[in-house]
């Protein structure tokens, strides 16, 4: 994995929900919802969730385009209380994301376990495309990338079949490359040998276009292969990943097909349902199903909690509910057809206070006084230098030219979003005395799409700014003059639509800087791209060499959703 060691910077990161009015009341909203589990399960930025049971335990992971490190791996013993566990591409070596945006990256990662092995298959768009890596133990350390060339297109999945062949699945062009509609994709299939790390012999399509081509279906993806009984079942996204997303399977009595779509299809959408409905969850679909060790079936996929219209901040997340067998055609089983808040809990269990960090509004600190980063912190791209430690309860990260504007690696240190109602807030030590050294909070989405809020100096004078990207640059928006060159606290405030962006000097209280700020800037649908806003400690001097650093003392979250 790759550390850091402790040192000068202290960060003591919480998060408090304040869906209730005391401690008491919020014991009580436990104890009354403990049988159920609350969607989404992984709150925030994790999208394409793949899943698969190993023994007598569960493992979950998750896309992460061009963070580091790649592809968190959780785990879980009852499908109710998750804990990650570790990343599967924690070393440089295996991740290679300079100059990538940050869309492109580690896409839809797949994780199976076979004979004592986990694998897994992804993506990494911009870059050399497919691979498979391996591990022994699911916490690591995971083999480098085996590269597979011959695999041209995205969302590899394997299969291992009973007879003790294996295929790889995925998303590839239209046949012979040559569209009949925008969106026009195909499901292919390679044998491969995995032990050797190459397919086999030549590949196969297994579905054109979609369910029903003469309706022009779009973006047939993420597929996997499931067997049970006597068919082969193929499960797929359709729709793309925006409102229209939705899960489709097919079936056959051979590996290689022909495959038949459901007559019922799709299995998993929320495209039909009334836009003005109550706290929707939109965008459902790349969807893995698992049964569990009582003969039951699950399935998780990915989602949207817009706040407004179709306005979300906290990225495609990662939901869970049962899925039925009707007339052996796998249906997910909703309850109805809304994809509901919360499902009874699998065989009873009990939900535990630990997992609450992962879903819900949940009480939670964390002080860093161990030598390793948290498994759940991200870094912009591949850190190729040692900028930052953490020593004797504080973290201390360089100032460097390395900007979020643009392609690179900056001095930014990153937690999701997961709440569309809360607050970020830091105690920050930062002194210079140069305009183009900045250190503060930044609420990001991608190079394009910013806020900044940042101690500097103007004219030679200490200064809180806040800064609204443009391409490649920054506009300020506010400026206001410090009075005591010491310690700061900055304070980012969710409302939904609006940001809050608050100050306070030493041991003063919090006073606004700017208020009502459009947080629909950072949302997916005015940003674009797959990734949710991130939260980020970062520090820049913009392009020129500095000997700067920046000190946080803590580091603290409120979620306040309900």
């Amino acid at each position: 994995m790759y550390r850091i060691k402790k040192c000068a910077i202290v960060v003591v990161f919480v998060i408090v929900a304040f869906g209730c009015s005391n401690k008491k009341e919020q014991v009580n909203i436990v104890e009354n919802q403990i049988n159920t589990f609350s969607n989404p399960i992984l709150q925030g930025f994790y999208p394409d969730p793949s899943i698969c049971k190993a023994e007598d335990a569960y493992y979950l992971v998750n896309s992460t385009f061009a963070y580091f490190p790649g592809i968190p791996i959780f785990k879980s013993n009852d499908l109710v209380n998750w804990q990650q566990i570790g990343n599967v591409l924690d070393r440089p070596e295996q991740l290679y994301l300079d100059g990538l945006d940050v869309s492109q990256g580690v896409f839809a990662p797949a994780i199976r376990f076979k004979n004592g092995v986990y694998y897994v298959t992804c993506t990494i768009v911009g870059g050399k495309n497919n691979f498979v890596v391996t591990a022994t133990n699911p916490e690591g350390p995971w083999s480098n990338p085996i590269w597979l060339p011959e695999v041209e297109g995205i969302d590899p999945s394997l299969f291992f079949d009973d007879n003790g062949k294996v295929y790889i699945i995925y998303n590839s062009d239209a046949p012979d490359k040559k569209p009949l509609y925008d969106g026009h994709r195909t499901i292919k299939m390679y044998e491969i040998d995995v032990e050797k790390g190459k397919v086999v012999g030549e590949p196969i399509i297994l579905v054109n276009g979609g369910t029903d081509i003469s309706k022009k279906p779009i973006w047939i993806e993420g597929p996997h292969i499931y067997k049970r009984n006597s068919f082969y079942y193929l499960m797929a996204a359709e729709g793309g990943t925006a409102e229209d997303h939705s899960e489709v399977v097919f079936r056959s009595e051979n590996v290689e097909g022909p495959y038949v779509s459901y007559e019922n299809n799709p299995i998993l959408t929320q495209r039909h349902l009334n836009d003005n409905r109550l706290n929707p969850i939109t965008s459902t679909g790349h969807a893995d199903i698992i049964e569990d060790t009582n003969g039951n079936w699950w399935g998780v996929f990915l989602g949207c909690r817009p706040y407004e219209d179709s306005y979300f901040n906290t990225g495609r997340e990662t939901f869970m509910a049962p899925v039925k067998w009707v007339n052996d055609w796998p249906v997910f089983d909703l309850g109805d057809v809304i994809v509901k808040a919360n499902y009874p809990t699998p065989n009873n269990v009990v939900k535990q206070k630990k997992s609450f960090k992962h879903s819900g509004n949940y009480a939670f600190k964390e002080e860093f006084d161990t030598a390793e980063l948290g498994l759940e912190y991200l870094f912009l791209r591949t850190p190729r230098e040692k900028w930052y430690n953490i020593s004797d309860g504080s973290l201390e990260i360089k100032t460097r030219a390395e900007s979020v504007s643009n392609p690179q690696n900056p001095s930014f240190i990153g937690y999701r979003q997961q709440h569309s109602k809360g607050s970020v807030s830091a105690e920050m030590d930062f002194n210079t005395s140069k305009e183009n050294e900045k250190s503060g909070l930044v609420a990001f989405q991608n190079n394009a799409y910013f806020y900044y809020m940042c101690k500097s100096v103007a004219k030679g004078k200490p200064v809180i700014q806040l800064f609204q990207s443009s391409e490649n640059s920054m506009n300020l928006l506010i400026e206001k003059p410090l009075q005591l060159n010491a310690s700061l606290k900055l304070k980012i405030e969710a409302k939904g639509a609006v940001y809050h962006f608050l100050y306070a000097e030493e041991n003063e209280d919090f006073k606004m800087l700017q208020q009502n700020v459009d947080a629909r800037f950072l949302s997916t649908k005015q940003a674009g791209g797959f990734v949710g806003t991130i939260y980020g400690m970062y520090t820049t001097s913009l392009g020129k060499e500095s000997n700067n650093t920046a000190s946080f003392k803590w580091f603290e979250i409120e979620s306040s959703d309900k």
